[in-house]
């Protein structure tokens, strides 16, 4: 199966928001970190030959280690998602020839919060 498993947390809105109010560069400096961390799970994807055919629906399951943060705040990390996804050279653009459809889907897991991605048939 063509999965991405990625780490969490990346970083969510209001933590980003946060930042971005607190400092002039500390946006871009936990942009740089996420976008870092989604590519180092790619690239491990990558090497066991998970590939993705662009132009079709993607399927995002968050798995959040409590309830107390709202799912449009963890969904923010699709940014670093894509990011990090053309920095490990596996999507060319994030524009909308490549990106279609996105379907999240949000469930707790305490022990082991990621997202798994893959696109839909």
């Amino acid at each position: 199966m063509n999965r991405i498993i990625i780490p969490l947390p990346l970083m969510t809105l209001n933590q980003y928001i946060k930042v971005e109010r607190g400092n002039m560069f500390g946006g871009a400096k936990v942009k740089k970190q996420a976008t870092e961390t989604v590519m180092l799970a790619l690239r491990k994807a990558m090497n066991q030959g998970v590939k993705f055919q662009w132009g079709k629906p993607l399927s995002f399951d968050w798995y959040w280690y409590d309830r107390r943060t709202d799912p449009d705040n963890i969904a923010f990390q699709h940014k670093f998602i894509f990011d990090g996804m053309q920095k490990a050279k596996f999507l060319e653009n994030d524009n909308w020839d490549h990106i279609v459809e996105l379907r999240d889907r949000f469930f707790i897991d305490k022990a082991n919060p990621r997202v798994e991605v893959e696109e839909i048939d």
